[in-house]
């Protein structure tokens, strides 16, 4: 497996600085499970790229490919998040994903829009990326973004 840092470089990808929480939680925390290893968990990762949130809810207000790229951002900031918190070079598994997309209640395409959040995962982690998911739609998200993601990472002591 490449380097994650090496592959987001072959990607053409820059990770974002890590978001900060915006009410009474912290980013991430760390759980130690013995055997050097830790679980990572994830605070909700909104769709921002580049400074700017992405909201709109899907399909009425925005598109499929852009709820795709909301989650891709958000898949962003997960990485940023882990590198953060423990170091993309530590990360031993993703576990899971439980992702939110703002949708119409007719909207059952949740799954297809959270694949790019997991694709890229997988494209920076390789089979270390590949997790467990939840994609459900929701009629609101905090200040009106497209998706969030929350995750539960497996992780080497730094």
């Amino acid at each position: 497996m490449t380097d994650p840092h090496e592959r987001l470089r072959q990607l053409g990808l820059t990770l974002p600085v890590p978001p900060a929480p915006v009410a009474s939680y912290v980013p991430t925390v760390l759980v130690p499970i013995g055997g050097g290893r830790s679980l990572l968990y994830i605070a909700g990762q909104v769709s921002v790229l580049d400074g700017r949130r992405l909201t709109g809810r899907c399909p009425d207000e925005v598109t499929m490919e852009a709820a795709q790229l909301a989650a891709r951002a958000c898949g962003m900031n997960l990485l940023a998040q882990m590198e953060a918190a423990a170091g993309l070079a530590n990360v031993e598994q993703v576990a899971q994903l439980i992702a939110f997309v703002l949708s119409t209640p007719e909207f059952g395409d949740q799954p297809k829009v959270i694949n790019a959040a997991s694709d890229l995962l997988i494209e920076v982690l390789g089979e270390r990326g590949k997790h467990s998911r939840a994609a459900l739609g929701t009629n609101s998200l905090p200040f009106s973004v497209t998706v969030e993601i929350a995750a539960v990472v497996v992780v080497r002591a730094r």
